[in-house]
């Protein structure tokens, strides 16, 4: 009876020792949103739900038909415009959420990003979507101006420039053009990665459009028979 021959064990060359792959990490998205926005959003609802509850518990008749399509209207454009709007970015796109639409877009395909009088970004095809996260204020582009003109007689030379605190210096630029800045950087740092590539895709707010839809019908038809 023949024994098996044992099976040759694979050569190791020496120093070498075999490495597991290490899975790619993705970090979690960075988030821009407009915190008096939302605040005000939350007043807002806090508001329609109480006039709109008090008309359907004490109102009579067709009044809290009224009330309720009325909430059901009023309930989704307030969210749309205060609440939902954010800017999400990461090393591979740029996801804006806008009150009706989420615009995606990668790096590769965004031609710039400007704060003029509004938040915009700019596709390679010359497309343009505005980022309602990030809403431009005169008064504070005003008051960072004035923090630098302030800066600048302080140290007219530029004595201290090459030992200025970065967080000064931010300090005295807008909120939003800062974080225009912060977008343009990331653009221009990840454009070039193979998970930055593609197409921009854009997707309707259906759950926002529904109810809205839904609300303005009732209200129509329960005013058009009343």
């Amino acid at each position: 009876m023949t024994t098996p021959e044992p099976t040759p064990e694979p050569s190791r060359e020496p120093g070498r020792e075999s490495i597991p792959e290490q899975p790619s990490v993705e970090f979690a998205d960075r988030v821009f949103r407009s915190p008096l926005g939302i605040a005000s959003g939350v007043f807002l609802l806090l508001l329609a739900a109480l006039f709109a509850g008090d008309a359907m518990v004490r109102g009579e008749g067709r009044s809290p038909w009224i009330a309720l399509a009325g909430l059901l209207l009023a309930v989704p454009l307030i969210v749309a415009f205060t609440i939902r709007p954010a800017v999400y970015a990461n090393d591979h796109r740029l996801r804006v959420r806008n009150p009706f639409r989420s615009i995606t877009l990668p790096w590769a395909a965004v031609a710039d990003i400007r704060a003029g009088y509004s938040s915009e970004v700019f596709t390679q095809e010359g497309a343009k979507y505005q980022l309602w996260a990030v809403p431009v204020s005169l008064r504070q582009r005003k008051k960072a101006a004035r923090r630098a003109a302030r800066a600048s007689q302080d140290d007219p030379h530029g004595r201290t420039s090459t030992a200025a605190d970065v967080r000064d210096s931010a300090s005295r630029t807008a909120p939003t053009d800062q974080t225009v800045a912060d977008l343009r950087e990331l653009a221009s740092l990840h454009a070039g990665n193979p998970g930055a590539q593609g197409e921009v895709r854009v997707r309707w707010a259906y759950e926002i459009v529904g109810p809205a839809v839904a609300g303005l019908l009732l209200l129509i038809i329960l005013i058009a028979t009343g």
